[in-house]
């Protein structure tokens, strides 16, 4: 059994972490520099950083916030938003990140997964997936621009297309469950784990321990990601692998 992942997400927006719900009411939770260096101590795997406001406001990630984050960490460090082209992807690894996510850009054009893979290797490459459930219940849509513009495609297909065009992780955000605390969207993360071969870290929803062990046991996640329940100490990293040992899932203690 591969050891799963547990991963503290900072949103940034205005060089400050934040955190809301359902990707809107942000609160403010800190110097981003800080909080990664805190969760570097507390046994996070990794570390994600994503400038949340970039592609909406159709700027680039900033290279300093980036360069500060990766100085104070020692464990891998993946950044997202407002990554658009393989220099972008060049530029933010040479300022110490280990792997790059991207959403947006790579909807609208998705050879840069397999241009980026090619270059830096599959290993760099997380599609980011913000999806939504359809009214009808059918399934679940992908987003971009940080959660407002629903594609109309289908977040299972384009998972499965992303890992054919080379990418190495999926980083699936449950837009209904984002910030809710009441659990990750199990059947979402069910349905693209089971669809796709590369690991898949679940988002979106985490509120006690129970449901990080669900994700993993039932959704088939390799690695789950918290932000709020991180950031404001409602639950400590090392709680979190204590109780999914004590049950049998593999983890870095």
């Amino acid at each position: 059994m591969h050891t799963k992942r547990i991963i503290p997400c900072l949103d940034i927006k205005d060089a400050r972490v934040v955190k809301g719900v359902n990707f809107v009411n942000l609160v403010d939770a800190g110097d981003p520099a800080s909080v990664a260096a805190a969760y570097d101590k507390a046994g996070a795997d990794e570390v994600v950083f994503l400038d949340i406001t970039a592609s909406s406001d159709a700027r680039n990630t900033q290279l300093e916030w980036v360069r500060r984050v990766a100085s104070t960490l020692f464990i891998p460090f993946t950044v997202g938003g407002g990554i658009r082209t393989v220099d972008d992807f060049k530029a933010i690894l040479r300022e110490g990140a280990d792997k790059i996510s991207v959403n947006s850009a790579a909807i609208m054009n998705p050879n840069l997964i397999s241009e980026a893979a090619y270059k830096f290797g599959s290993q760099c490459v997380v599609v980011a997936i913000d999806a939504k459930r359809r009214e009808d219940g059918s399934g679940w849509n992908i987003y971009k621009n940080g959660g407002r513009v629903d594609m109309k495609m289908d977040a299972v297909e384009w998972a499965m297309k992303a890992e054919k065009l080379g990418a190495g992780e999926i980083l699936l955000t449950s837009m209904d469950c984002d910030g809710t605390k009441a659990g990750y969207d199990i059947e979402l993360t069910k349905a693209v784990s089971e669809n796709v071969g590369i690991p898949v870290i679940a988002s979106g929803g985490a509120g006690k321990c129970k449901h990080f062990y669900d994700a993993i046991e039932k959704g088939g996640a390799e690695a789950v990601l918290a932000a709020s329940l991180f950031h404001f100490k409602e639950l400590e990293i090392c709680e979190v692998k204590k109780y999914l040992s004590e049950r049998g899932i593999s983890v870095r203690l």
